[in-house]
């Protein structure tokens, strides 16, 4: 005769033990600490994660800029909303800011083109990206989605060349003063007044991702 409470017992310990060893093992969350820079405008503070893990050479070259302070004279100067792309087939939403068009000293060369097939960041809302003309001409010129660009990623019809953009970090703090940005008068896309960006630093404080 079969003594349930002993089968009992041995059905719980075979079933439940691949279970705990299950749990132990995905309660062990795999941290990666990235950088946070601060970037204070005039209108306010952007708080913005890189993501130097996914995007290395992007967010590396951007951490250089923020490091060597080479943002001292930068400025938010275009804005793209619906409303002012009339010649655009393919609209989406952004403000862009860096050194500007003319050359700077400031400059750093341009980097790899890292697109978002490999880096795995989309230009979801408040991404912030590299602005280019063709691949492998990013330097200092950065801009920031409003709402989800998917047409910026690899294969999206923005850019003739169906490579999109470099994506590389987003914003976590901020997005009111992004939108605020966005808003203010412009003619042509360029803004009337630029918003000066009054500085850029690396905060010492790290977010976890789990």
């Amino acid at each position: 005769m079969i003594n349930l409470n002993k089968h009992f017992t041995f059905t719980f310990f075979i079933v439940c033990i691949p279970i705990l060893i299950s749990c132990s093992k995905y309660n062990k969350p795999n941290i990666t600490s990235l950088p946070l820079v601060k970037m204070t405008s005039e209108l306010g503070d952007i708080i913005i994660e890189i993501d130097s893990v996914n995007a290395p050479i992007t967010a590396n070259n951007f951490l250089r800029y923020v490091e060597e302070k080479r943002f001292s004279t930068a400025s938010f100067y275009r804005v793209v909303r619906m409303d002012n792309q009339p010649n655009n087939s393919i609209k989406i939403e952004v403000i862009q800011g860096g050194l500007g068009f003319d050359e700077s000293p400031l400059s750093l060369p341009p980097i790899i083109h890292e697109t978002t097939d490999k880096t795995g960041i989309l230009h979801k809302d408040g991404v912030i990206s590299m602005a280019r003309t063709e691949p492998g001409s990013a330097s200092s010129e950065f801009f920031i989605c409003l709402g989800d660009q998917p047409e910026l990623d690899f294969g999206g019809k923005r850019n003739p060349d169906g490579q999109g953009f470099a994506a590389f970090g987003k914003v976590i703090e901020g997005m009111d003063v992004v939108r605020k940005i966005q808003s203010q008068p412009d003619e042509k896309q360029m803004l009337l007044e630029s918003i000066n960006i009054l500085q850029v630093i690396k905060l010492n404080l790290k977010k976890e991702r789990y």
